[in-house]
């Protein structure tokens, strides 16, 4: 996107020289070294309508169909190979397939000046002609399961998404009259229905099995795990469901306890080393089948729903029942104890039908997950291991199974050993086989490049809604409505009751089963689609990386989730009208609109009954969580026509303002700078307050409201610690100016044009470098990358400054001449570059353990980073510690958060200055 005086596409080459140095690991060929093939640093990474980060420009605000052409970049994924891989046990069939994008995404056709379009058409056609030749890969991994009883779902859906096809067919490019497209692709596969199943798979699909060890593949998955995904791993006990960061450095040994049909034990200690050390026939299949002889269940699903009703005491022998309701305190073991599962029966005259079908299925998953418990204990006891993960479809998310095999674990190992779980455990055998693909080539990929997405649930996920997939955004409509016509609510595990006389130690049982929640292992939101982002990296100038926490708020505590829940849901009728009117309110539009609603009211349901069901939930992840939302839905830019609006609106007072600060002192002109950034820091339309603000004003008057009442001290005061460091203290020689300065800044309008460019402005001056980092995507009104150039460019034009510092970083060319004929300004005066980098992220707060990777390359050099914005300053990283300068600056507009963070009150000004925790 250009500004009125931009010339051409902006030079992507100066920033590579003169910030990323040559060795970046990302560069983009272009065939040519004209401006004509080069593309803008703000370009470079920006995210794709459904949340993926890859080399683009910033998407059209149509939207994308991202359902068909997803964006995540997958390293070496080529057309030759086949992209799902499964894994087929006794009791079920995991799938985890691979979708990309195979064609060029659109180039952004915002609202470009007109005199600018053929510039705009040579660059695109030079961005399409470099991608040809160097195709972006990429996409996104998905996890799916059928019973193996239904072998057919699973062919049905491997067939309707032609996953079987080597010219990937879900992108959108298939092309049936290709010769071998759909037939003869050989699929890595595992599990003992690899060989069972091999000759169905070749005559309904064509594909030949290339059967994996299913040992290889369960270690390979789960290291797999362990290392890339931050929040993989959690322990479950009483209820408390609280996520494990595991060392990638102190991984090994371990035990894996992956309960299938049977029981594998195996030991782990590297990378393609392990042993199988123990197992045990008594596992799924023993309950399940126990399961359709005793109660008559069709699926295991209708076992785990009966078992939450159910009260064991009536079947099984408790302590008790033998000593006369005593415990048998000697030996540790309480009344409670089971003594013997299914004990009583023996004692009575009763048949089969006289016993609660829902009593026997509670003693029959109790029996079998203790009986695991116990043997694994053993066994990691044995080779003295303090580890131990529990994975396989047995354990499916479901919180009582878990809770069974943690006591256990915990009883036998007096507390110095823990279960483990994790949230991909089913599927560690078809993931372990995908990476057996040897062009893959994802060993080296680590933590900070993955997302988990979590988008509204597809028919084969789970539910009860099943159907054809979803390949289109009007069939995800009309899935939402069946969805919500059905009331299928979206919910955590079944709670447990106060401890009741039915278990080992007395430990409780679930309650009843409510007429709002189904079974927690076939809600289809545990785990979400992984994209894989490579592109993201951990930001070098956090101090203390591994013990970095972005979320300043604890939405583990109930009363913070409920506030903040509360506050998303009072404002989601607000939001559905802007992004509807932001697509001109057509039918088509109300009809996304109340879909989004729907959908991440949905999602609301599930977190507020289960915080941790999409990993651990900060603000950040769920004010994230609502941006991916309105992309799914193909919403990409809700605020647009307000930001625009207000764009045009400070600009216009931008040349007063700068005029203004050039006649003031040094002293003088940093104050008004800082006063400046917070007060023009209230125009956030995520804000209530604000939003009530926005009905009685303009956008100047509430400018000038919000300056009149900047009156220090704030309510975080660090003002005169950074003057000294700015300016100096009495007659000592002045500091030497910061080498470099990234700014993460924050709205669009008045924060950005009378707040963060006249505070760039005065950094330039003072011989600082500065990178603004902004948004990759859209959220609420903050500005995004692809905003900033034309508002520069505008700027640029009363202030030579800022016209030299733009066209040293590749912005502006030299033949943009500045039109202010009276600027005091030296013309020949070296200006340090002015630079835009997109930051990544999609979100109205950052998270450092994720930033691209220009991001982290332009921080190498920083000394000075400023976080701006009630979202990045405050809500994440107002604890962080870098290794740098840093000043967080933010107007609070929250009561709640202002009274419990600040002590303070709405309208409170934070100005936290930190000096380098370089060592």
């Amino acid at each position: 996107m250009q500004g009125p005086e931009m010339v051409g596409p902006y030079d992507r080459k100066i920033w590579r020289r003169n910030v990323v140095g040559s060795n970046s690991r990302r560069s983009l060929e272009q065939g040519s070294e004209g401006k004509e093939a080069s593309l803008s640093l703000f370009s470079q990474f920006v995210v794709s309508s459904s949340g993926e980060i890859c080399v683009d420009w910033q998407k059209d605000c149509l939207g994308s169909t991202d359902d068909k052409n997803p964006a995540i970049v997958l390293p070496n994924q080529s057309d030759e190979l086949c992209h799902f891989a499964i894994d087929i046990g006794g009791s079920l069939v995991k799938l985890v397939y691979f979708s990309r994008q195979t064609e060029p995404p659109l180039v952004c056709a915002g609202s470009p000046p007109r005199k600018a379009a053929k510039d705009q058409d040579r660059a695109k056609e030079a961005y399409y002609e470099g991608w040809r030749k160097h195709p972006i890969l990429g996409g996104r991994l998905h996890f799916v399961k059928f019973e193996t009883a239904k072998l057919n779902e699973c062919l049905d859906f491997i067939q309707s998404k032609k996953l079987h096809c080597t010219n990937l067919p879900d992108s959108g490019l298939f092309d049936p009259s290709v010769p071998g497209s759909d037939e003869g692709a050989i699929v890595k596969a595992t599990g003992g229905g690899a060989f069972k199943y091999a000759e169905v798979f070749k005559e309904r699909l064509g594909v030949t099995f290339d059967k994996e060890d299913e040992m290889d593949c369960l270690v390979a998955g789960a290291n797999f795990l362990l290392r890339a995904i931050r929040y993989e791993a959690f322990t479950h006990l009483e209820g408390h469901k609280q996520f494990v960061q595991i060392d990638r450095d102190d991984l090994f040994p371990y035990l894996l306890v992956n309960i299938g049909s049977g029981v594998s034990l195996i030991k782990v200690d590297g990378d393609g080393v392990f042993e199988r050390v123990s197992g045990t026939n008594l596992g799924g299949g023993t309950f399940w089948g126990l399961g359709r002889l005793l109660m008559k269940c069709k699926t295991f699903d209708e076992i785990l729903e009966l078992s939450q009703g159910g009260d064991n005491s009536s079947v099984d022998m408790l302590v008790g029942d033998i000593y006369g309701g005593l415990e048998y305190s000697k030996i540790g073991l309480s009344a409670t104890t089971i003594a013997s599962s299914f004990g009583k029966v023996i004692s009575g005259d009763k048949d089969l039908s006289d016993y609660r079908r829902e009593d026997i299925a509670l003693s029959l998953l109790r029996m079998v997950s203790y009986n695991i418990g116990h043997i694994a204990y053993l066994n990691a006891l044995q080779y003295g291991l303090k580890r131990i993960f529990f994975g396989g479809f047995f354990i499916r998310g479901h919180a009582y199974t878990m809770d069974t095999i943690s006591f256990a674990i915990n009883f036998w190992s007096k507390g110095e050993a823990q279960a483990m779980f994790l949230r991909h455990e089913g599927y560690l055998g078809a993931l372990g086989a995908f990476l057996s693909y040897d062009k893959h080539d994802l060993n080296a990929l680590t933590a900070h490049q993955f997302v988990e997405r979590f988008p509204m649930g597809a028919p084969y996920a789970g539910g009860e809604i099943h159907g054809p997939p979803i390949r289109d955004l009007n069939e995800k409509i009309s899935w939402m409505d069946r969805f919500m016509k059905k009331g299928i609510e979206i919910t955590a595990p079944i709670p447990m009751a106060a401890p009741t006389t039915t278990g080992v130690g007395g430990f409780g049982r679930p309650l009843s089963r409510a007429l709002s929640l189904r079974s927690d292992s076939s809600a289809a939101l545990s785990v979400g689609v992984l994209h894989l982002v490579p592109t993201l990296e951990s930001f070098p100038l956090l101090a203390d990386p591994s013990g970095y926490e972005p979320n300043t708020i604890d939405l583990s505590d109930l009363s913070e989730r409920e506030y903040w829940f509360n506050i998303l849901s009072n404002t989601l009728p607000d939001l559905v009208e802007k992004a509807v009117a932001s697509e001109g309110g057509t039918d088509n539009a109300k009809k996304r609109g109340d879909a989004f609603a729907q959908a991440f009211r949905a999602h609301l349901t599930r977190l507020s009954e289960e915080p941790a069901a999409y990993g651990k939930l900060g603000l950040a992840n769920l004010l994230e969580l609502r941006e991916e939302c309105l992309r799914e839905f193909h919403f990409t830019d809700a605020y647009r026509a307000i930001k625009q609006r207000e764009n045009e609106a400070a600009l216009a007072v931008l040349p007063d303002l700068l005029s203004e600060l050039d006649t003031m002192t040094p002293t003088e002109r940093i104050l008004a700078l800082i006063e400046g950034l917070l007060a023009a820091n209230i125009f956030d339309w995520g804000s209530k307050a604000c939003v009530e603000l926005y009905r009685s004003g303009t956008i100047m008057e509430i400018y000038r409201m919000s300056r009149d009442k900047m009156k220090r001290p704030w309510r975080v005061d660090d003002f005169d610690l950074l003057k000294k460091r700015w300016i100096g203290e009495g007659n000592n020689t002045p500091p030497k100016p910061h080498k470099r300065a990234l700014l993460f800044v924050d709205n669009a309008g008045a924060d950005i044009v009378l707040g963060v460019i006249p505070f760039a402005r005065e950094l330039l001056q003072r011989g600082t470098e500065v990178v603004l980092v902004a948004n990759s995507l859209p959220a609420i009104n903050d500005v995004v990358a692809t905003d900033i150039p034309p508002i520069i460019a505008e700027a640029a034009k009363h202030c030579d400054v800022l016209r030299r510092a733009a066209v040293a970083g590749g912005l502006l060319t030299d033949a943009v001449s500045s039109s202010s004929e009276s600027s005091q300004e030296s013309h020949n005066e070296s200006v340090p570059a002015l630079y835009i980098v997109a930051s990544g992220s999609g979100s109205p707060c950052i998270d450092f353990r994720q930033v691209s990777s220009e991001v982290a390359e332009a921080a190498k050099d920083a000394d000075l980073v400023v976080l701006e914005g009630m979202g990045r300053a405050v809500h994440t990283n107002f604890n962080a510690k870098f290794k740098c300068d840093v000043l967080k600056l933010a107007m609070i507009k929250n009561q709640r958060l202002a009274e419990k963070l600040l002590k303070g009150s709405l309208y409170d000004c934070v100005c936290r200055y930190e000096p380098s925790q370089e060592v």
